[in-house]
C-alpha cells in the first residue's frame, strides 16, 4: 500500500495524508471527500500532470484541482509586492459558502480604515481562516456581500445580473448593516441618502369604489374591516354591505352611500358632510361625535327590530335632510341639528336631550314619549303633528 499527501491546487496547507488503492479515478474520488473539491486531476510538486495511478509513488506530494491549471504553491507574491509598492496578489474569499476572486488592493486601497482593509493590508496579521481550498473564511451573507465588493471594485452600487442597486430597494437595509460591519464608511453614507431619496412620497389619494370592493370580497363576512382614518372621499360606496365596519374618523366626505347597509357600524368621528346615504340601513350605527354637515339621509332606517338603538349623540347635522326617516328611539342627545329636514320622520321615543333643534322643519314627525329636555326649538317648525308634543317632554 502507497500513501501520499494532497493539497489543494496552488495551497501548501491543510493537506490531507491517503491511501492509494484501485485506479486513478479512485484516488480523484478519495480527494473529493477528502478535501471538500470536485477533483478532476492530480499534479506532482513539479506541476507534471499524473494520467496514471502507477507514476504515483509512496510519500509523494501531490496537488488536486478542479480542471484549472497547476498553480505552484512556492511561488511568494511578496517579491512582486515589494517592487510594486502595493497590494498586486489576488485572493479568493469564501463568504458564507459562495467564492469571490478578488485582489488585495481592491479590499485595501479604497477604503483604508475598514475592517476589510486591516484583515489584508498585512498578510497573516489577523490570522485569517482558509478553508481547505485556501479561501479565506468570512462568516457574513454573500448576497449583501457582493454589493459592497463591486463598490469597493468600481465605485458604483452593482447587484446581481448588472441591476442597479438604486432600482431594488429591498437590498438597501441588508447591505447597508453589511457596510456598518466592515467600515466601509463612503458606503454607508450613500446608502442612508439613498434610502431617503427611495422612500414613497406619501398617497392621500382616496380609495376607489373598486379597491375597496376588492377588499371587501377578501374579509370573511364574519370579520370586522378596519377602515379607521381611511380617505374614501368622493367614493361611489352604494348598495354595498358595510355591516360592522370601522369608520371611525374615516373622510367619507362627499361619499354615495345609498341603499347601503351601515347596520352596527361604527361612524364615530367620521367626516360625512355633503355625503348621500338616501334610503341606507343605519341600524344601530355609532356615529359619536360625527360630522354630517349638508349630507342627505331621506328614508333612511335607524330602527333596529332587536331593540340595539342608533348612537348619533353630540352628531354635527348641520342643514341635514333626513325627511321620512325611522328613528325610533335614537340617540341624538345634545346633537346639532339646525337648519335640518326632518319632516315626516318618525322620532318616537327618540332622546333629544340638550339638541340644537333651531328652524328645523318637524312638520309630520312622530315625536311621541320623546325626550326634548333643553332642546333649543326655536324657530321650530311642528306642523301636522302626529301626536301631541307636551311640555313635560321640554321642560324639566
Amino acid at each position: 500500500m502507497r500513501r501520499v499527501t494532497l493539497f489543494v491546487n496552488g495551497s501548501a496547507r491543510n493537506g490531507k495524508v491517503v491511501a492509494v488503492y484501485g485506479t486513478l479515478s479512485d484516488l480523484l474520488s478519495v480527494a473529493s471527500n477528502k478535501l471538500g473539491i470536485k477533483a478532476t486531476s492530480v499534479y506532482n510538486g513539479k506541476g507534471g500532470l499524473i494520467d496514471d495511478i502507477a507514476l504515483i509513488r509512496d510519500d509523494d506530494v501531490l496537488f488536486v484541482c478542479e480542471g484549472e491549471p497547476f498553480i505552484d504553491p512556492q511561488t511568494d507574491g511578496r517579491a512582486q509586492e515589494e517592487l510594486t509598492g502595493s497590494h498586486t496578489d489576488w485572493l479568493t474569499l469564501n463568504v458564507g459558502g459562495r467564492y469571490f476572486t478578488t485582489t488585495r488592493s481592491t479590499l485595501v486601497n479604497k477604503e483604508p480604515d475598514s475592517m476589510l482593509a486591516h484583515m489584508f493590508k498585512d498578510k497573516d496579521a489577523w490570522g485569517n481562516k482558509q478553508d481547505p481550498r485556501g479561501a479565506f473564511l468570512i462568516d457574513r451573507s454573500p448576497e449583501y456581500f457582493e454589493p459592497i465588493l463591486n463598490y469597493l471594485r468600481h465605485g458604483q452600487l452593482i447587484v446581481n445580473d448588472g441591476i442597479n442597486l438604486l432600482g431594488s430597494p429591498a437590498l438597501f437595509l441588508g447591505v447597508l448593516e453589511e457596510a456598518r460591519f466592515f467600515g466601509i464608511d463612503s458606503l454607508i453614507e450613500h446608502l442612508e441618502v439613498a434610502i431617503k431619496n427611495s422612500q414613497p412620497a406619501e398617497d392621500h389619494s382616496p380609495i376607489s369604489r373598486k379597491e375597496f370592493v376588492r377588499f371587501l370580497l377578501a374579509t370573511p363576512t364574519k370579520s370586522e374591516l378596519r377602515c379607521q382614518g381611511l380617505n374614501f372621499s368622493g367614493a361611489d360606496l352604494s348598495r354595498l354591505d358595510l355591516r360592522y365596519i370601522n369608520f371611525k374618523m374615516a373622510n367619507l366626505s362627499r361619499c354615495n352611500l345609498a341603499h347601503a347597509n351601515l347596520c352596527c357600524a361604527n361612524l364615530e368621528r367620521a367626516d360625512l358632510s355633503g355625503s348621500v346615504l338616501d334610503c341606507a340601513n343605519l341600524q344601530g350605527v355609532k356615529m359619536l361625535c360625527s360630522n354630517a354637515e349638508g349630507a342627505s339621509l331621506k328614508g333612511c332606517n335607524f330602527e333596529d327590530p332587536s331593540g340595539l338603538k342608533a348612537n348619533l349623540e353630540g352628531k354635527f347635522l348641520f342643514g341635514v335632510d333626513m325627511e321620512g326617516s325611522q328613528m325610533t328611539g335614537i340617540n341624538l342627545r345634545v346633537a346639532t341639528l339646525k337648519n335640518a329636514k326632518l319632516k315626516n320622520c318618525n322620532l318616537r321615543g327618540a332622546t333629544l336631550a340638550g339638541t340644537d333643534l333651531e328652524n328645523c322643519d318637524l312638520s309630520g314627525c312622530d315625536l311621541q314619549e320623546a325626550n326634548l329636555r333643553g332642546s333649543n326649538v326655536k324657530g321650530a317648525i311642528f306642523e301636522e303633528m302626529l301626536t301631541p308634543l307636551h311640555m313635560s317632554q321640554s321642560v324639566r
